[in-house]
């Protein structure tokens, strides 16, 4: 090999490493739903390149309503899957678009883009 080889699969190696490190490790922006009138639980999540919240806490056997606003028209994040809860939306861009849902037991439960790429976690206490 010579020295182009190498600093070509170094920065393939450094790229890779980041990736991984990217979906599997970096930290994740945590909320707690906030309890309004009516004791529905509810937060507001921008969709932008992905989820921000991504990982939201409620309190099962409450409703929660999570609100959706989708800052882009990039064609990954146009749908929303949840599917413990069978729920599949389209999300279109610049508006927002609300999900209600009951929890009615504790739990992790994913939520994705239609493709999978996009990834968060709604966590039942």
């Amino acid at each position: 090999m010579d020295t182009t080889e190498i600093l070509v699969t170094l920065g393939g190696l450094g790229l890779a490493a980041y990736v991984i490190w990217y979906f599997f490790f970096s930290t994740r922006h945590i909320t707690t739903a906030v309890s309004g009138s009516g004791g529905i639980q509810a937060v507001a999540i921008t969709v932008k390149g992905g989820y921000s919240p991504d990982v939201i806490e409620v309190e099962w056997g409450q409703p929660v309503q999570l609100s959706f606003y989708r800052a882009e028209d990039n064609s990954c994040s146009e749908e929303l899957l949840i599917p413990d809860f069978s729920i599949r939306r389209e999300l279109p861009a610049f508006q927002t678009t609300l999900v209600e849902l009951l929890p009615q037991q504790a739990g992790r439960f994913e939520f994705t883009c239609g493709m999978g790429m996009l990834r968060g976690s709604l966590v039942v206490k």
